[in-house]
Formats: C-alpha cells, sequence, structure tokens
C-alpha cells in the first residue's frame, strides 16, 4: 500500500502527504514558468530591444533540448531512481535563474545570454518532466491517479494563470528582469518539497549492459509509439498541435504589445484570465469523459474548442481583447482537459517499466514539435506582419485535431482501459504479419 493510503478514502491533498507535497512543489514551479514564460520576452523586447524573429528564438531555445536529448533521457530514466533526477534538476533551475538579473546587475545581460539560460533550463525541464511523470504513478494507487492527474493539471493552470497575470504586474512594478527572482523561488520551494517526500523508490541493480543498450532501449521507446495506434496518434496529434500552439504563443506578447497596443501589466491579466480555461478543463474533463467516454470526450475537448482559437487573431484594443480572451479560455479548456485524459490513459495502458520511454519518445516529437513552431511562429512574423502570423498559426490548431477525427478515436465511445502487456518484440512482428 502506497503511503498516505488507507481504508477511509477522501480527497488525495488531505490523506496522502507525499501526494500533498509533489503537488505543492509542481504548482509552484508551474507558478515559476508561466512567471519566466511573460518576464523572458518583455526582458528581450523592453531592455534588449530583439526583434520578432529574436523573440521566437528565445522560446525555441527553451524547448530544442527536447529534440536533442528527449529520447536518450527516457532510456536513461527508467534505469535509474527518479525523485534524485527531479531534484537535481530543480536545484539547476533555481541556480540558471538567479543568474539572469545578476548578470543585468553586472551589466553583462544579452540576448545571447538569454538564449543560453533558456536552453540549460530546458535541458533541466526534460531531466525533470521525464522523471517526474514516471515517478508519480509510484506513489499513487492505480484507483487514485484519475483524481491525481485532475489536481495535477488542474493546480497546474491554475498556478500558470496566477503566474501569467504576476509576471506582466511584476515587470510593470519592479521590471521584467526581476522577475526571474520570483521564478527562482519556486524552484526552491518545488526543491524543498521534493526533499520532504517520505517515499523512497527501491534502488535499481545495476546491471551490464551491452555495447548500444542504450540505443536500443531508445528505439523499444520509439517502436512502441509506432506500432500501437492509440498511442501513435496521440503522439502525431500532440507534436502537430504545439506547432500551431507555439506558433502563436511564441509571438503572442509582440502581437499584443507592438500590434493591438497594449502595456505590460494588461498583457499579463489578459494572458492570465484566458488561462483560466485551463482550470474549468481540468476540472470538467473527468465528467465530460464519464458521460460520453474517454475517446469522445478527447474529440469535445480537442476539436470542438479548438475552433474558438481563431477569435484571438480578430484582438484589437478595447473591448476586442475580449476576442482574445475568450479564443485563449477554450484554448486553454481544450488543450488541459485533453492532456488530463491522455495522462490517464497512458499510465493506465503503459507497463511501468516502459513509462520513462513512452514518456521521453512521446515528448520528443511532442515537446520536439514546439521551438519548429516558435522559429514558424517567429518567421511568419517577420515576413509577413505579425497579425497575418496569428491567423496562420491559429487556424493549424483546429486542422491539427483532425487527426484525431480520422483515427480509431473518432470511431470509438472510449480509450482501451487494460494494460498493453505483450513484449515490443511480439507486437512489432504483430504489426508486420499480413492481416
Amino acid at each position: 500500500m502506497k503511503p498516505g493510503t488507507g481504508a477511509i478514502r477522501g480527497g488525495l491533498l488531505r490523506r496522502h502527504h507525499d501526494f500533498r507535497l509533489l503537488w505543492l512543489g509542481e504548482t509552484a514551479g508551474k507558478f515559476g514558468t508561466s512567471v519566466t514564460g511573460v518576464a523572458m520576452p518583455l526582458i528581450a523586447i523592453s531592455t534588449l530591444d530583439a526583434d520578432t524573429f529574436e523573440v521566437g528564438l528565445l522560446t525555441a531555445a527553451t524547448w530544442a533540448p527536447w529534440l536533442v536529448i528527449g529520447l536518450p533521457v527516457g532510456a536513461w530514466v527508467d534505469r535509474t531512481r527518479h525523485r534524485p533526477i527531479m531534484l537535481a534538476a530543480a536545484a539547476v533551475s533555481l541556480v540558471l535563474f538567479t543568474a539572469v538579473p545578476l548578470a543585468a546587475w553586472a551589466g553583462l545581460l544579452s540576448v545571447g545570454l538569454l538564449m543560453g539560460v533558456a536552453l540549460l533550463t530546458g535541458t533541466s525541464a526534460v531531466f525533470f518532466q521525464t522523471a517526474y511523470t514516471a515517478y508519480l504513478p509510484t506513489i499513487l494507487d492505480p484507483d487514485d491517479r484519475p483524481e491525481g492527474n485532475a489536481k495535477l493539471h488542474g493546480s497546474a493552470s491554475a498556478a500558470q494563470i496566477a503566474g501569467l497575470g504576476s509576471g506582466g504586474l511584476i515587470a510593470q512594478l519592479a521590471g521584467a528582469v526581476n522577475g526571474m527572482f520570483a521564478n527562482a523561488a519556486t524552484f526552491l520551494v518545488s526543491l524543498l518539497c521534493l526533499s520532504r517526500i517520505r517515499h523512497r523508490e527501491p534502488r535499481v541493480p545495476r546491471a551490464a549492459r551491452p555495447r548500444g543498450a542504450l540505443a536500443s532501449e531508445v528505439g523499444e521507446g520509439l517502436r512502441l509509439v509506432a506500432g500501437d495506434p492509440w498511442l501513435r496518434t496521440l503522439t502525431v496529434f500532440g507534436a502537430a498541435s504545439n506547432l500551431a500552439l507555439m506558433g502563436y504563443q511564441s509571438i503572442l506578447v509582440v502581437f499584443l504589445v507592438r500590434t493591438v497596443g497594449l502595456d505590460p501589466g494588461p498583457v499579463g491579466g489578459l494572458v492570465a484570465a484566458a488561462g483560466t480555461g485551463g482550470v474549468a478543463g481540468a476540472f470538467l474533463a473527468r465528467r465530460v469523459a464519464a458521460r460520453v467516454g474517454t475517446a469522445r470526450a478527447t474529440l469535445v475537448f480537442e476539436l470542438g474548442l479548438a475552433v474558438f482559437a481563431l477569435l484571438i487573431p480578430l484582438t484589437v484594443g478595447g473591448a476586442g481583447v475580449l476576442f482574445y480572451v475568450a479564443g485563449g479560455f477554450c484554448v486553454a479548456a481544450g488543450v488541459v482537459a485533453g492532456n488530463v485524459i491522455k495522462a490517464g490513459f497512458q499510465q493506465r495502458y503503459c507497463p511501468p517499466e516502459l513509462l520513462g520511454r513512452l514518456t521521453a519518445s512521446t515528448a520528443f516529437l511532442n515537446y520536439g514539435a514546439i521551438p519548429l513552431g516558435a522559429l514558424l511562429g517567429g518567421t511568419l512574423g517577420t515576413v509577413l506582419g505579425i497579425r497575418t502570423a496569428m491567423w496562420i498559426t491559429t487556424a493549424g490548431v483546429p486542422l491539427a485535431a483532425l487527426i484525431l477525427l480520422f483515427s480509431p478515436i473518432g470511431r470509438t465511445r472510449n480509450l482501451p482501459t487494460s494494460q498493453l502487456r505483450q513484449p515490443l518484440s511480439a507486437r512489432a512482428d504483430a504489426v508486420r504479419a499480413p492481416h
């Protein structure tokens, strides 16, 4: 029995000590990351006078490590305990984000230094997120995982909302550079919470591995995704969706400040207001899935709500900012609700010993599309203009969801509920065998 469980059931946050600490640390980290999501572009725009392409490149640098090291990290994480990896990654991020305002005080801050920090903190995030995804199921019983996923995604959305709003406010009151201190402090909270978790994973026995074992394990994760229609569909959709989402999000601050004409403070408030959709999505995900089925709910959230992304490019000054709030709210609700359903499905469907590799393989494509989307948004904004770029990238959000509609997900009520148990080699043979 996992720590904190017992005969008397109740809310996870009340009865599960380790989950409560994990939840608090993750929520704090999401808050700080959201502050940075506003503060970093504002530093580049207002302090360093960066152009649209450089702002897009800054976002791309944050996510580029998923393309470079995402796959081997997943195999490596499956070989060792997860919590020490998370602790080390949080500590590295704490130091790096503290270094930004210190460099500014010393007169050393530049766009290149910001990109270096973005690249290194992005590398830490690869290790943290991969280990975190594999660690969560080890501290929760299977019956608690749906509630745990909903609470983590819901609180993460709420923290992002608060962080986005605070990012703009901090930038207005204390300067965008000082917003990095807020992010550094949240990683300190995350570090302290993780260090107090009581659950200790068993030491993974060291085994002699032949030359090329890492490449073989990476290939195993990729075959798992490529050979399974459910995992393959969700992964391809995630990559296409992230390409479009990051395409417009990477130039959103530039759009709202330079095209719509807003000040930094209102920008944070508007982005936070739109982000409240994520809380609504986390709240509704399990309820809608229970009523209409997990596959149909995925379509409702990822396709039905995604259409409202087309309201965002209509944003103008004054009351016209409501177009952004409405469109952003619906997109956030759909993305978070879809992630809640997908997380529960993967934890239930994938064998625990392969979860790290599955996470890394899917993240390689899903998160790997994010820097490409950021570069796409920056390039389109530079060549065609910001508003035209917003039209093109927001249109890609509902178009990406057509992948789900024309897949097995579009032809069934529920995603599979039984765990995938066949060895990968057997599954690969089955895929190659004629029908």
